[in-house]
């Protein structure tokens, strides 16, 4: 729950940057591109803007967070089978607006003073992830190198 307001609460200062028009697809560099589908509504991803790729992630992720099946809040409860899928794709995609962020944002983030806070944010998530192995070595490509410094020194 906390990386996913931490994101929220990263990508929330940038909005009136990130726009359809400013953003048409959801990207990580020349690269990479998302394609939203959550599977239930949208079983096959389609491109969407970055901010509308945000907006159905947040939205589905808060679902997920609610159903007490995936994330009991009853202590003792059992937690399903696919709970740890769950997770992982929770964080591949919540990686993948940190890779918008910092190839599409970055400068906006250094002019709003937010630099230190998006690096702490960002290491935590990385140093988590790698620790649980939360996240494929392939996703992580668009700031691999910048993880790379993050990881080793542990």
């Amino acid at each position: 729950v906390d990386f996913f307001n931490q994101v929220n609460l990263l990508y929330g200062t940038l909005t009136e940057f990130c726009t359809p028009d400013n953003c048409p697809t959801m990207t990580a560099g020349p690269k990479y591109e998302y394609r939203w589908a959550d599977g239930v509504q949208i079983k096959k991803p389609i491109e969407v803007s970055a901010p509308k790729y945000v907006e159905y992630l947040m939205d589905w992720i808060e679902t997920q967070l609610d159903d007490e099946t995936l994330f009991p809040q009853r202590l003792g409860a059992p937690f399903p089978q696919n709970f740890k899928d769950v997770v992982k794709t929770i964080f591949k995609r919540l990686f993948r607006v940190y890779a918008h962020i910092y190839h599409s944002h970055f400068q906006k983030i250094v002019s709003l003073k937010e630099e230190a806070h998006l690096n702490t944010c960002f290491k935590h998530f990385i140093l988590f992830t790698h620790e649980f192995g939360l996240i494929d070595k392939k996703e992580l490509a668009p700031l691999q190198e910048l993880i790379e410094s993050i990881i080793s020194p542990y």
